[in-house]
């Protein structure tokens, strides 16, 4: 990487989490640390509120998602709007008029003290895990470009996050994440028009959007009603809804970022701008992905987009066997390049070529065929080496053929979106540790300080924990997915507990939590032998089910209880 591109990177990263030092020293209070004294303006809600849920993992594995799969992922937003919608009804007016300090505060005003405390401990194992994912995805970009032990990276970058969230809490949050937010933004923009330049001269946008169409790209609608298939439209519906309804609406991520508003107006206003800008963003952000894919049509593509697998073959015996497969596939992408700007020739004359359409589609087939053959090679060489790349597909393209000075922006973009995010969700560990367990089991009232300092000796902790957590991770098949499926086992059952608490009055606190019991661990055994035991893609059921099961179960059970006990004890 160009000198120039390591000051851009430095300076950047320097900045944000300085100035976020600087603008927030001094929190005198819990009050303050977490809630920002509820000063926050709707905008700047709707901008934390993006840049929690837009972590680094959003920048890599996104694109390369794309790339693989095509533009089919965007159904998992689907339901994200409606959620907003109701969030903003129903769950902001209760959270703004309890003053609560977490969402399971609610809990307990609603239920009882165990309840609260289930909720909380669901949501610090699915978090706390999460976090260190968020700290892992880019670690795997400096990995890559320094050669650096992953470990050691791992640390730097939890150290940078600890730093400003540490000393400013949520005021740090909301003045870092404006930053990160614009350099996101702007560097996202400024690369897919790159990429449009770098594009044969007679190409447009619309052949481009053609040839993606041919490789099965395009495919952003699937109306089926498969469960065995991943993305549909009613999977984004209904289990993207309850997702997102659980993500938004009892994470204390997200609940963190809205409850700091000035009003119950100004965060519900945020929380919509998230809402009206959310599935554009991600669609813009999926379609970098397949100009990227377009881009290789006509350029030379590496057999496998991990540099660490190309390396471990090229040290092994089977050094030969693999270069042949690389020779073949040269071969194959100038054959490929030939028949795409014919294609294009074709599409200029207004003629979409159904022949020509055929033999891309057979030439991709073809192309596939290869990257397995390299994949049974890496993994001939080590068993445990993750042959799936979909991670490193956009990190290519940055490192070679972005111009110097972009790479350290983009570079920035990803590094700046994985520190809001993980800066984030360290706040909400820290919160719901000190005040929904240590705080509520304490016999004894402590001052503000106090409180103020265990929280912050907790947002440290959780920091510890985290990197611990991403010195650890591993591969998933792509960490959005690895992220999305966390959330998915654990979130349906928070959100059943608490659509009772709104929405169903008369059943009480033993009945929801021996429910939300026996839904949570209904969920495990419904991911253990629909989801898990299944090759990625062959699953019985989609993943973004259990968001919806886990919310029915705990509330059709908890009713269910109630009744039965009722009726057993008409006094209760």
């Amino acid at each position: 990487m160009h000198k120039l591109d390591w000051i851009v990177l430095t300076l950047t990263l320097l900045f944000i989490v300085f100035y976020g030092v600087y603008k927030t020293r001094g929190s005198k209070s819990v009050e303050e640390y977490l809630l920002n004294e509820k000063k926050t303006p709707w905008w700047i809600v709707g901008i934390s509120v993006m840049a929690t849920q837009a972590s680094a993992i959003t920048f890599l594995s996104t694109p390369g998602q794309a790339y693989h799969d095509g533009m089919g992922f965007v159904q998992f937003y689907f339901g994200l709007p409606i959620a907003m919608v109701v969030i903003s009804l129903v769950f902001i007016p209760i959270y703004h008029r309890y003053k609560i300090f977490t969402a399971y505060e609610y809990l307990e005003k609603r239920f009882d003290v165990k309840t609260r405390s289930l909720a909380a401990i669901l949501f610090l194992i699915q978090r706390g895990l999460a976090a260190g994912i968020t700290i892992y995805a880019p670690s795997i970009i400096l990995s890559t470009l320094l050669g650096w032990n992953m470990n050691i990276l791992n640390i730097i970058i939890g150290i940078l996050v600890i730093i400003y969230t540490y000393s400013g809490g949520t005021k740090a949050l909301n003045i870092t994440q404006k930053q990160q937010f614009f350099i996101v933004i702007t560097g996202l923009f400024i690369t897919f028009f790159i990429i449009l330049r770098k594009l044969p001269n007679e190409m447009t946008i619309s052949n481009a959007l053609h040839i993606a169409g041919a490789n099965n790209k395009m495919n952003i609608l699937d109306f089926s009603f498969n469960t065995e298939t991943r993305y549909t439209v009613w999977s984004g519906i209904a289990g993207g809804f309850f997702l997102a309804m659980a993500y938004f609406g009892t994470d204390q991520t997200q609940v963190g970022r809205y409850i700091t508003g000035k009003s119950d107006k100004e965060s519900q206003m945020g929380l919509l701008l998230n809402g009206f800008l959310k599935v554009p963003l991600q669609f813009f952000i999926l379609l970098t992905g397949v100009m990227v894919f377009v881009f290789f049509q006509f350029n030379p593509v590496p057999i496998n987009f991990n540099p660490n697998n190309n390396k471990l073959v090229e040290n092994s015996i089977y050094k030969n066997d693999y270069k042949k497969i690389e020779l073949q596939l040269e071969a194959l992408s100038e054959e490929k390049k030939e028949f795409n700007l014919l294609y294009i020739d074709h599409l200029n004359q207004n003629y979409d070529n159904p022949i020509l359409r055929k033999k891309l589609i057979s030439l991709s087939g073809k192309e596939n065929d290869l990257r397995d053959q390299a994949k049974e090679l890496i993994e001939k060489v080590d068993k445990k080496a993750e042959t799936n790349d979909k991670d490193y597909v956009f990190l290519h393209f940055i490192l070679h053929y972005l111009p110097t000075g972009l790479i350290g922006l983009l570079l920035a973009v990803i590094l700046s979106a994985a520190m809001a995010s993980s800066a984030s969700e360290l706040t909400a560990l820290a919160s719901t540790t000190a005040l929904d367990i240590y705080k509520r089991n304490q016999k004894v009232t402590h001052s503000e300080t106090h409180y103020l300092k265990i929280t912050q000796l907790f947002t440290l902790l959780w920091g510890i924990i985290a990197i611990l957590f991403a010195c650890f991770c591993s591969l998933f098949e792509n960490l959005i997915q690895l992220v999305n499926l966390l959330g998915s086992i654990f979130y349906g059952t928070v959100l059943g507990i608490f659509l009772v608490g709104f929405l169903v009055k008369f059943v009480k606190a033993k009945s929801i939590f021996i429910a939300a019991c026996i839904s949570q661990v209904s969920i495990f055994c419904i991911y253990y032998f629909a989801i898990h035991i299944y090759p990625s893609g062959q699953e019985k059921l989609g993943y973004l089910w259990l968001n919806f099961i886990g919310a029915v179960l705990t509330m059709s059970i908890s009713i269910f209880l109630e009744l039965i006990l009722a009726k057993r004890n008409p006094s209760r």
